[in-house]
């Protein structure tokens, strides 16, 4: 019997940051566990809410597909890019900062976002995303009063 590798959390979220930036949900979602422990930084007021509902707390892997098409139904995806700074890794954990720059569909106001994700991969899938970004400045571009 040959046993298949798992592989290491490096390679599961450099994988990740592909699929991400090649914009199909169904394939980013592969890389998550059926249960994933999932969390946005965002303020607990509900002001913007409405406009932002991809920015909520999710916890399977068909959330994490959803969460992707909601990004791209809510930004002009030609006027995407996102700017990875850093990837640090410690044994299942890893976190990635950057930058996303994004055009929020409904205003047309850009914005840009510093973030932090933090990422548990364990038996070769995410268990945990936890995002910490600039949730201001998302909010600022979604507002329809400017």
């Amino acid at each position: 019997m040959t046993v298949t590798p798992v592989p290491p959390t490096r390679v599961v979220v450099e994988d990740l940051l592909r699929r991400i930036d090649s914009g199909d949900p169904e394939a980013i979602a592969q890389l998550y566990a059926e249960h994933t422990d999932w969390k946005l930084d965002w303020p607990h007021a509900e002001h913007g809410r409405a406009a932002t509902p991809w920015i909520r707390h999710r916890s399977t892997r068909t959330d994490a597909a959803a969460h992707f098409r909601a990004i791209a139904e809510h930004h002009v995806p030609e006027e995407a890019a996102t700017h990875i700074e850093r990837i640090l890794v410690d044994g299942d954990d890893a976190v990635v900062l950057g930058e996303i720059r994004q055009t929020a569909r409904r205003t047309r106001r850009a914005y840009r976002a510093r973030f932090a994700l933090h990422l548990t991969v364990r038996d070769g899938l995410i268990t945990r995303h936890h995002v910490y970004e600039d949730s201001l400045s998302v909010a600022q571009a979604f507002d329809p009063a400017g």
